[in-house]
């Protein structure tokens, strides 16, 4: 079973946080996929990606750029793994349990939950999506942002 990461935003905004994490992944050799809850999110953060910082590029794509399984970093507001990514990130409160119950979307290697402390509802769902998840069995890890704005591992519980 795959490991699940949640991604606890205290101090900066996932615009901040999502780019460094991509790279990190990107760097290890892991196809991704990042799911937003709907449309005009994800086209905020296919613009935001090619333009978040002058010297640094992120090769990533949506299905309307099509030929989704050439892509690095796949862009979805669908339960699809078109890219056969390593890892899934999703925000904004997306489920993560229907996806990683379905052999057909569940990345291979990682899923992490980014969410913004700072928000009550995003909050709410990491926290109802976190005990779904320790019930199913997953294995859970929870990060947080230091004062330095780095991640620090709080708890991890694994699977029984």
């Amino acid at each position: 079973m795959i490991e699940v990461s949640f991604y606890h935003l205290t101090r900066r905004k996932l615009e901040q946080a999502l780019p460094v994490l991509l790279e990190k992944s990107l760097a290890r050799g892991w196809r991704v996929a990042v799911q937003a809850r709907d449309a005009k999110r994800l086209q905020n953060l296919d613009d935001f990606l090619w333009s978040f910082e002058p010297t640094k590029f992120l090769p990533h794509g949506t299905k309307s750029d099509g030929a989704p399984e050439t892509q690095p970093i796949y862009l979805t507001i669908e339960g699809d793994n078109p890219n056969a990514a390593d890892v899934r990130f999703l925000i904004d409160g997306v489920n993560a349990a229907p996806l990683l119950n379905d052999p057909a979307s569940a990345p291979k290697t990682r899923a992490v939950l980014m969410f913004d402390g700072n928000d009550a509802m995003e909050l709410q769902a990491a926290r109802e999506q976190w005990k779904e998840l320790r019930d199913a069995g997953f294995e859970l890890v929870y990060f947080q942002e230091d004062e330095r704005s780095a991640w620090a591992e709080k708890k991890r519980e694994k699977k029984a």
